[in-house]
């Protein structure tokens, strides 16, 4: 396995999984320290927690494919992330979402995160941002964008382009 964890990093793996009475019990905290650094969980990821805490791979794998705040391919710089709950779909946020896709050169009936081949943005559609009261959202990395509406949405990558 070539897979390369700075020293840094690792001690800090080292000290999420000294929290918890067994090691297995870290290997969310580890994925999400893993996906913090290195922007998504690649395989040689998943083998690297499953060796450090001991357990099998598919367990690893199981969780990463479960929870959909994982990521198993790089994201965008910028990622825009559209809830897709009831307030923010009511409100239009599929068709936000769709006109995103679209300005951006993506198939909008895919599934999942989809990233621009220059790897500049990322959208997904996500639940629930709580802010159901200004319907609908987007986030965009960590900034929650409320009311869009696909006008706003085209100023937005004005902005960032």
């Amino acid at each position: 396995m070539n897979f390369v964890v700075p020293a840094d990093l690792e001690a800090e793996v080292n000290d999420l999984i000294g929290r918890y009475p067994q090691p297995r019990s870290a290997v969310v905290m580890v994925l999400h320290a893993l996906q913090e650094h290195f922007g998504y969980i690649s395989p040689a990821a998943m083998e690297w927690t499953a060796q450090k805490l001991g357990i099998e791979p598919i367990h690893v794998l199981e969780l990463v494919t479960f929870y959909p705040m994982f990521r198993r391919a790089p994201a965008g710089r910028f990622q825009f992330k559209v809830c897709r709950t009831l307030s923010c779909a009511l409100a239009g946020s599929h068709r936000l979402y769709e006109h995103l896709c679209r300005r951006l050169g993506l198939d909008p009936r895919k599934p999942g995160l989809q990233t621009t081949p220059d790897g500049r943005f990322s959208v997904e559609r996500v639940e629930c941002l709580a802010s159901c009261h200004t319907a609908p959202v987007l986030l965009c990395n960590d900034q929650l964008h409320e009311h869009m509406s696909p006008e706003k949405a085209d100023a937005l990558l004005e902005q960032l382009h």
